[in-house]
C-alpha cells in the first residue's frame, strides 16, 4: 500500500508505459477494466475500494491526495490515464508541468465512462493517439481538441515521427504550426526520406505547396516552411528557416570496416569527419552496417549504442552477392568477403550507387549511401 504524505515522494512500482489513476466507486470499476484491456499499464486507486485481489492484479492502492500521487507519476510514465474531473486534474498537474517535449501525455476520463479527454501532450507525448484508443476500449467519445487534428491539416510536431525523423532544432515549431492551422503559405521541401508523410484519404489543403527545391521555395515567398533533407544547407539556403523546420529523415547508412580493437573515439572521428566532409548531418544516419566478424566489435558497439544507431552486420556470402568494382583479393583472404564497407552499406540502403566509394583512415575504412525513396 502507498501512503500519501505531504513532503514525501511517493514510492511506487512501475511495470508498464502507462497508469491508470481512480479516486471513486465508478472510476475505479473503469480503471480495472482498463488495466485488463492495457496489459502495458499500471493500475492505481484509493485503499477504501480494495476488492482483496489487487496483489494478485498488480494493482498497487494508495491512502492520502491523489494529488501527492501524481508527480512520481509524472516522472515515471509515457502516460496517464486519470478518471477524475478535468477542472480537478488540470489544478492538481498544473504546479508540476515543464514543457511539451518532456511531459507525459495526460487523458482524462469522466465517472461514467462516456468521454475521453486528451488533456496534455496530445502531439509530441501521444496522447491524442491514448485518448482514441481508450475510447475505442470503452466504447466512449474521444475529444481531440488540437487544432491540426480538427482541420486534419499537418501536426508540425509530429511531421515525419512514424518514421524517425527529427527536428533540428524546435525553436520554430509553434510559430510554424501556428501558420499551418492559420491557413497561410507553406512551402513544404523534401529532399530524402519516406515520400508518404500526408496522412489522409485527399489532396493536401491549398495552402501547402511542395516545392523540388529549397531555392524554388524561397522564390515563392512562404509564410513557413517544412524542410526534409539528411543534407547540411548553405549560407543562402538558411534564409528559409527564418520561419521553418528542419527535419533530418533517417537515411544514411554507413559501411565500417576496422581493425580488431579499434578504439570508439578513432571510429567515431572518422565517422564526424566524413559527414562534414560530405555535407551530411548526423542526426540522419540510420544504420551501421559490418562483416559478422565484427558483431562483438568493442569500439563499434560503444558508438552505435551512444548514438542509437541500428547495427548490422552481413555473413561472407551476403556481401559478396554485391558486385564491386575494386574487389580485394586481400579482405577476401582475412575476412572471405571481397570487401566490407561498399557491400555493407549497399545491401543495407538498396541504393544503386554508393555517396563515399570508400575511404581508408587509420584503422578505418567508411563507405556512405542513402536510402533512396
Amino acid at each position: 500500500m502507498i501512503e500519501l504524505k505531504e513532503a514525501q515522494r511517493a514510492v511506487i512500482q512501475q511495470k508498464g508505459d502507462y497508469a491508470v489513476v481512480a479516486i471513486t466507486k465508478h472510476g475505479v470499476e473503469l480503471a480495472r477494466n482498463l488495466g485488463h484491456s492495457f496489459q502495458n499499464a499500471d493500475v492505481y486507486y484509493m485503499a477504501k475500494f480494495e476488492r482483496g485481489d489487487e496483489k494478485n492484479k498488480d494493482i498497487q492502492i494508495f491512502t492520502g491526495s491523489v494529488r501527492l500521487l501524481l508527480p512520481s507519476l509524472f516522472e515515471a510514465y509515457k502516460g496517464l490515464i486519470i478518471i477524475i474531473s478535468l477542472g480537478a486534474v488540470v489544478r492538481m498537474i498544473a504546479p508540476i508541468l515543464k514543457d511539451k517535449k518532456t511531459d507525459p501525455a495526460v487523458v482524462v476520463i469522466d465517472d461514467k465512462g462516456e468521454n475521453v479527454i486528451s488533456v496534455l501532450s496530445g502531439h509530441i507525448g501521444g496522447a491524442n493517439e491514448l485518448t482514441k484508443e481508450v475510447a475505442a476500449t470503452l466504447q466512449a467519445r474521444p475529444i481531440i481538441t488540437t487544432a491540426s487534428d480538427v482541420q486534419e491539416t499537418i501536426a508540425v510536431d509530429l511531421f515525419g515521427k512514424r518514421f524517425g525523423w527529427i527536428w533540428d532544432s524546435a525553436d520554430k515549431l509553434t510559430p510554424v504550426s501556428a501558420s499551418v492551422v492559420n491557413e497561410e503559405k507553406i512551402a513544404v521541401v523534401q529532399e530524402s526520406g519516406e515520400k508518404d508523410w500526408w496522412p489522409y484519404d485527399r489532396p493536401l489543403p491549398g495552402n501547402i505547396q511542395p516545392y523540388s527545391s529549397i531555392q524554388e521555395a524561397l522564390a515563392a515567398k512562404p509564410d513557413a516552411a517544412l524542410v526534409v533533407t539528411h543534407r547540411n544547407l548553405s549560407e543562402d539556403e538558411m534564409e528559409i528557416l527564418h520561419n521553418g523546420v528542419l527535419y533530418r529523415p533517417k537515411v544514411i547508412v554507413l559501411g565500417l570496416g576496422c581493425n580488431r580493437g579499434t578504439t570508439a573515439a578513432e571510429i567515431e572521428a572518422i565517422i564526424d569527419e566524413t559527414l562534414e566532409e560530405l555535407g551530411f548531418s548526423k542526426k540522419s544516419v540510420k544504420a551501421v552496417c559490418t562483416i559478422d566478424l565484427k558483431k562483438d566489435e568493442a569500439g563499434l558497439l560503444e558508438v552505435v549504442n551512444k548514438n542509437h544507431w541500428e547495427f548490422i552486420y552481413y555473413t561472407p556470402a551476403e556481401l559478396n552477392s554485391i558486385k564491386l568494382q575494386n574487389p580485394s583479393e586481400t579482405v577476401f583472404k582475412f575476412t572471405g568477403a571481397y570487401g566490407v564497407s561498399e557491400p555493407a552499406a549497399l545491401l543495407y540502403s538498396a541504393a544503386e550507387h554508393l555517396t563515399l566509394m570508400k575511404k581508408k583512415s587509420g584503422n578505418v575504412t567508411i563507405s556512405v549511401a542513402v536510402i533512396p525513396y
